[in-house]
């Protein structure tokens, strides 16, 4: 199982599918099935009973999971799509470098 540069908070593309150009942040990443929850984006419907946390019940829409590969990771500086590589720094800490124009990329808080 490969260890993903996405992680949750980021803003990612939709590079594929229903939802291609929308843009959102990660809501959460699923590395065992290599899926993604993006805000706005795959969105479904269930309906629940009423209960104590809703008494009314109905329908409640939420973000579906989508593949990881169909995401690409924005980068803020120039606000495109950018494949991603990480960098090693002489200390050792490590860094994540937008492919595109090589500017780094933040963690998100």
């Amino acid at each position: 199982m490969a260890k993903h540069k996405i992680m949750r908070g980021d803003q990612v593309k939709v590079i594929r599918g229903n939802y291609r150009d929308m843009v959102g942040s990660v809501l959460e990443v699923y590395p065992e099935t290599d899926r993604v929850r993006v805000e706005g984006v795959n969105m479904r419907k269930r309906h629940t009973r009423p209960s104590e946390q809703n008494p009314d019940g109905g329908i409640i829409s939420f973000e579906g999971a989508i593949h990881i590969s169909n995401v690409m990771l924005v980068d803020p500086a120039s606000d495109e799509a950018s494949r991603v590589r990480i960098r090693v720094e002489e200390d050792g800490s490590k860094q994540r470098i937008s492919v595109k124009n090589g500017n780094p990329i933040p963690k998100p808080q």
